[in-house]
């Protein structure tokens, strides 16, 4: 018994196993760096919460039996002396799993049952199915049994904190077979005609078809394109709850959000080959844009927080998404874009302004995306260079974007706005040397060995020669041998595991290296993409690496790491074939 799939192997320690548009996936991981002894279904609706304990169980002593885990994408599998289990998606809420030589338990996760908290347990007969009620995800998780026996089924209607859940078998000299469903409140009983082995072969399927669009460029020479796609493709959630739209989280470990910045890689990498999803990416934190043109800070099935917001770096992400597109976006399309950008942009120009100041200001350092980054030790509310740089950008693409739409007039007035912000920036923060960051307050000024304030360099061809050029010699200090630290390693507050305090990060990579090339230092661009890309290939999709040893770090299955990588070696293909970069972030 073994369906006959391919594709790249993975930890399910590192990478949850899932599918495209389930808001559930397989893995030990059952809460932030906390790992389970078994796996687990864990759900990331109202919260990530590990709902449903899956265990190998021997068939003789009935005890947890000894199996290592394998998984591929489409087909998740216990592999033990005496047998096997398998599991497989069927759709995006439900799977099948079948069993030969083990037997298998599906346990409630959560034993302690108060009026408030915990799983309720019992057989339903209109479904002729036990179903688990979950107080903390707010739905159920239907197991129906499609072949073998139910060696046991403990805790049914039971309260307090007794183990509850079923314990399939199979008949003599056969396997057994069982699905698990998670519904909201009820549905008809589970019927299905499709075969195991057709089912993994679907699901396999379709990761080939996503795989094949997003990454029709990988060779030999990506080794981790199809893996990076399958940690986009498996953390897709479908539109639901407070998700507007299909979804890229950023993980279904526990960074399962969406936060207003990270969205813009994944649909960068998404473009060329699957634009729908692309464009839904783009917008998805927009649908949540506020009365005073402030994005959340992030967006996820059962919340929106508005607490800190993300910098604007959408205009630039605009820019080289619609180039990215295969086909041209319309005129409708382009004006809804022009509105949202306006509207962000008039956030910043407007309360993010202190009076009679020419520059906007951060209130944390959560609102840069580096939130600890040491760029904020003398002062959160503060001025900083890579603002003022995003938002030049974003001001050069409404510019373009009122030409295309005939609005001549707009176009004029924010090409000067664009003029008028980046002569500040140059005269207010920029030394003849490099940026520093001024207080919003006191006007006290500081610099610090954070790669933070080497940010302008995205600006590219927009900044002076002698800028860039200074800014390319401090970028270089910062290049370990796998890539870019975001705190000189040689500095005082380096902090090997620090988060932005040190480690490199896939954001401000992709945006150094367009900003570098964009600038005309190619060599240093290519340097910084090559490194980068042998980090994924060597040490996989981290939220973030140890900058000294490559050590992945935090969060490992990081969507916008897997982004990051995908177009970075897209955009390497493409020089390589001599097809141009017209449409790519490099």
């Amino acid at each position: 018994m073994t369906a006959a799939l391919s594709g790249p192997a993975f930890s399910v320690h590192d990478i949850p196993f899932s599918a495209y548009g389930s808001w559930f996936d397989i893995s030990p991981v059952i809460a932030e760096k906390t790992y389970a002894e078994d796996l687990h279904l864990v759900s990331h609706q109202n919260g990530m919460h590990g709902v449903l304990r899956l265990v190998p169980l021997d068939p003789v002593g009935g005890g947890r039996a000894e199996t290592r885990v394998e998984a591929i994408p489409g087909l998740l599998s216990w592999v033990g002396e005496s047998g096997r289990v398998e599991l497989a998606y069927e759709a995006p809420d439900a799977v099948r799993l079948r069993g030969n030589g083990l037997d298998f338990g599906i346990l409630a996760a959560v034993r302690t049952l108060t009026p408030f908290s915990g799983t309720y347990f019992f057989y339903d007969p209109a479904a002729n199915a036990h179903v688990f009620t979950s107080y903390e995800t707010g739905r159920r998780y239907r197991v129906t049994l499609l072949s073998g026996t139910l060696a046991d089924a403990p805790g049914d209607q039971a309260l307090g904190s007794s183990d509850r859940g079923v314990t399939v078998t199979a008949e003599a000299e056969g396997g057994w077979e069982v699905a698990v469903e998670e519904l909201d409140t009820a549905r008809p009983p589970y019927a299905s005609s499709a075969s195991f082995d057709d089912i993994a072969s679907a699901a396999r399927g379709a990761f080939s078809a996503f795989v094949d669009t997003v990454a029709y460029w990988r060779s030999e020479a990506t080794p981790a394109a199809e893996l990076a796609a399958y940690v986009v493709w498996s953390a897709t959630v479908a539109a639901k709850g407070l998700v507007t739209r299909p979804g890229v989280l950023m993980s279904k470990h526990w960074m399962d959000k969406v936060w207003s910045w990270d969205h813009c890689f994944n649909a960068l990498a998404l473009a060329s080959g699957a634009p729908e999803l692309a464009w839904d990416q783009f917008h998805l934190p927009f649908d949540h844009q506020d009365e005073s043109g402030a994005l959340p800070d992030s967006v996820t099935h059962s919340e929106v927080l508005y607490n800190f917001v993300k910098p604007p770096i959408h205009g630039w992400a605009f820019g080289h998404l619609r180039r990215r597109l295969p086909t041209p976006l319309g005129r409708a399309q382009l004006t809804e874009v022009y509105e949202r950008l306006e509207r962000w942009t008039g956030f910043w120009l407007t309360v993010r302004r202190a009076p009679g100041a020419e520059l906007p200001y951060y209130q944390h350092g959560n609102d840069s995306g580096w939130d600890n980054a040491t760029t904020f030790d003398p002062g959160r509310v503060v001025v900083t260079a890579d603002l003022s740089a995003f938002l030049v950008l974003q001001l050069h693409e409404l510019g373009a974007l009122a030409r295309e739409l005939d609005r001549p007039n707009e176009a004029s007035r924010w090409a000067g706005v664009a003029e008028e912000i980046q002569a500040a920036l140059l005269d207010q923060l920029w030394t003849g040397e490099r940026f520093v960051a001024r207080s919003a307050g006191t006007g006290k000024t500081w610099s610090s060995a954070s790669l933070l304030d080497l940010m302008p360099i995205a600006l590219g061809e927009h900044l002076p020669a002698e800028v860039t050029s200074a800014l390319a010699d401090h970028i270089k200090a910062h290049l370990t041998p796998y890539g870019l630290a975001t705190e000189l390693p040689t500095s005082p507050h380096y902090w090997a595991d620090g988060y932005w305090r040190g480690p490199i990060w896939a954001p401000a990579t992709v945006l150094i290296e367009d900003g570098l090339r964009r600038a005309g230092h190619l060599r240093l661009a290519d340097d910084i993409s090559a490194r980068f890309r042998t980090l994924c290939e060597t040490h996989g999709f981290a939220e973030n690496f140890d900058a000294l040893t490559g050590t992945g770090l935090r969060d490992r299955a990081y969507t916008w790491t897997a982004s990051s990588y995908l177009l970075l070696a897209r955009d390497h293909y493409l020089r390589l074939a001599g097809t141009g970069t017209d449409d790519t972030v490099a």
